[in-house]
């Protein structure tokens, strides 16, 4: 089962932080989620709309400029780092799920995407984009469709996993309180890998692991890796 560091080693180390992001490499982490929002032509490293809670500064990140958020403190000693720095930092070491949180200008996704590629040794199948919000996703199928696709609920419809295949995603990612065994078939039967978040415990790793999940997303990454350990590599598909 793949352990993806939820936000970096998020148990030790500052959430959606350069230092989590290379603890999580440290301890051998095949796969690595973070967060992004778009604003003033970069896309920053940050799970919440808001500064409030990660960081020194009060305030929504879209009140401020990209040279006044370089000087918000995190744990006061680090800055909100931007995508650009993280794929510089990986380095194509492991996989890496981009959760969307937020967007407006699609062609600087891509520009991204492309940089990863040329300039810091990822291969395609080593990054995948999720959302909530499958309209994005269905928009970046429509325009570019090379790009490998999570999809992300946190409910269980009618349709079950039905709406993820028809985005043309490989993987649903599943909130760990709503999945369930008949969840997990109905995926595998569309040919869709199931993630689920945010799994800590270990009687919830071994459950998820004998259903079929094929990996969890989890803040203690190093207590997982030494239940289960990991391939030397990892590709999405």
């Amino acid at each position: 089962m793949l352990i993806i560091a939820h936000r970096g080693a998020r148990s030790t180390h500052p959430e959606n932080t350069l230092s989590a992001i290379q603890a999580a490499l440290d301890i051998g982490c095949q796969a690595i989620e973070i967060d992004v929002h778009e604003h003033d032509g970069q896309f920053w490293v940050i799970h919440d709309k808001w500064l409030n809670r990660t960081t020194d500064h009060i305030g929504k990140l879209h009140w401020l400029s990209s040279e006044k958020l370089k000087k918000v403190k995190i744990a006061k000693t680090e800055s909100i780092p931007t995508l650009i720095e993280v794929l510089q930092l990986i380095d194509g070491k492991c996989a890496l799920n981009i959760e969307v949180k937020g967007i407006q200008h699609f062609d600087l996704l891509y520009h991204h995407l492309d940089f990863a590629l040329t300039q810091c040794h990822f291969r395609l199948g080593q990054l995948v984009i999720s959302s909530f919000n499958h309209d994005w996703l269905k928009q970046i199928k429509d325009e570019q469709p090379q790009w490998i696709l999570g999809a992300l609920t946190a409910s269980k419809g009618i349709d079950k996993a039905a709406f993820a295949a028809q985005l043309g995603a490989i993987s649903i990612n599943l909130d760990l309180d709503i999945i369930d065994e008949d969840y997990v078939q109905h995926a595998k039967e569309l040919g869709l890998s199931v993630f689920v978040y945010t799994v800590n415990q270990p009687e919830d790793w071994q459950w998820l692991s004998d259903i079929g999940v094929d990996g969890v997303f989890c803040d203690c990454p190093a207590n997982a890796i030494a239940l289960y350990p990991q391939p030397s590599s990892f590709l999405w598909q």
